[in-house]
């Protein structure tokens, strides 16, 4: 779009957006300037300026598998499943439905389940109603393999073990280890793949899928994930949640074909 006189900024894609997306404009880094991205909104424009809109969403879109029942993406860490009510747009099922809306304009997606805002890695979505209701109908019976991979703080675990705890939820939203009345059963079985200085790299398999499941219940044996401030960590070395879904596998509940998707897990959580 070109500028025909000098304005502020926020006023020239006032013309062509509404107030709400003016912002969401800005605040996402997606306005450029003449080639240059500007996100301040009393930026001056001078006549003949070359102003563009550039969303960045397919590059945070990695497409692990798709048919016409299912799309499986690698989600990075930092970004919502879903709308937590505050964020709308910036979300793994905003980004899945625009990609497939610019195939099909009717076609529909609906979220299965979900990886926490800091967690990567496989996250699957459903193109079709019916195929999510008989997901969800059975999930923990059709949902064969829920692997991750942790880093966590300190040594000296066990080369392999399980974990069997009671988990109920506050209030405040804080998940925390209980008992039989209160909450529901959460089993997580780990093996030890490497020891470094201060870290200890694992390999996690879930038998139940309860929320913050294996963060609640690493904490509870004073080996936090690093990263996770809420659950007791008090350190950061990788800048993010040390958490990655790296498998995932389930079977088709009508063509009862068995599908399994993995992703590497994340260079930095082998240390340097």
């Amino acid at each position: 779009m070109k500028v025909k006189k000098e304005m502020k900024l926020i006023d020239f894609l006032s013309l062509s957006y509404n107030r709400k997306n003016v912002k969401n404009l800005l605040k996402y880094k997606e306005v450029y300037v003449n080639g240059k991205q500007v996100s301040q909104f009393d930026h001056l424009l001078k006549e003949d300026d070359l102003v563009e809109i550039k969303k960045e969403n397919n590059s945070l879109l990695e497409i692990l598998y798709e048919d016409q029942d299912f799309v499986v993406i690698n989600k990075p860490s930092g970004l919502l499943s879903m709308s937590d009510g505050k964020e709308k747009e910036k979300t793994a099922y905003h980004y899945v439905s625009e990609y497939l809306k610019k195939q099909n304009k009717n076609q529909k997606v609906f979220i299965v389940h979900r990886l926490d805002r800091e967690t990567s890695g496989v996250l699957m979505f459903c193109k079709n109603e019916k195929i999510r209701d008989l997901l969800q109908k059975d999930w923990n019976k059709i949902v064969y393999l829920r692997g991750y991979m942790a880093l966590v703080e300190g040594k000296g675990l066990k080369k392999q073990g399980t974990l069997k705890n009671y988990l109920a939820e506050s209030k405040t939203q804080q998940v925390y280890i209980s008992n039989k009345e209160k909450g529901k059963l959460a089993i997580t079985h780990y093996k030890v793949i490497k020891e470094m200085k201060n870290q200890t790299l694992l390999e996690i398999n879930l038998d139940t899928g309860r929320k913050n499941q294996i963060r609640v219940q690493l904490s509870n044996i004073n080996h936090p994930i690093v990263g996770d401030k809420k659950y007791g960590a008090t350190s950061n070395p990788i800048r993010r949640l040390g958490l990655h879904a790296h498998a995932f596998g389930f079977v088709h509940p009508k063509t009862k074909k068995k599908y399994e998707f993995k992703t590497d897990c994340p260079k930095e959580f082998y240390g340097r």
